[in-house]
């Protein structure tokens, strides 16, 4: 079991965290209109996946921020924000940002997908939600960089992601 800390708070996380050169199979999330998607969606472009405990965060919403910005730039890549929130409220958030170069997608339904990845809150006050990671993936869903970011209040590494593309 991986640990991370939460203001220096160590909380476990439960699931095999993916590392560079593992392919990530399917997994079913929800996007804004309820449905059901999984990665076959995006199939041939490469992904970003910004995964994070709650859109209603500081850092959390930074993190969605940041990369709607560098996603403007980037080819034949989507970058997809992954949380337990809500489709309604991502949608929300996004609305009111001005948010359009990014995809959010929710666990709500698929809970399976949080230890899946390996970001599985399971100790601490927000057991139940996700660690905040980025996975990067190529077209084929092989990983090109990972980070599960070791302090929640911790924004990840915009740069390291970026870099792999």
């Amino acid at each position: 079991m991986n640990k991370v800390t939460m203001m220096g708070n160590p909380i476990e996380i439960k699931g095999h965290f993916p590392q560079k050169g593992e392919k990530i199979e399917n997994l079913t999330l929800i996007n804004k209109d309820l449905a059901d998607v999984g990665l076959e969606v995006f199939a041939g472009k490469r992904k970003v996946l910004n995964i994070f405990p709650s859109i209603d965060t500081g850092v959390c919403a930074t993190s969605v921020r940041v990369f709607n910005q560098r996603a403007a730039n980037l080819e034949n890549t989507v970058v997809l924000c992954i949380s337990a929130d809500l489709p309604f409220a991502q949608a929300r958030f996004c609305g009111a940002e001005g948010i359009e170069n990014v995809q959010t997608l929710s666990t709500f339904r698929h809970k399976a997908v949080h230890e899946a990845l390996g970001v599985a809150i399971v100790t601490g006050p927000i057991a139940g939600l996700t660690a905040r990671s980025v996975i990067v993936l190529d077209e084929n869903n092989q990983v090109l960089h990972s980070e599960l970011v070791s302090e929640i209040k911790n924004e990840p590494n915009y740069d390291a992601a970026i870099a792999v593309l």
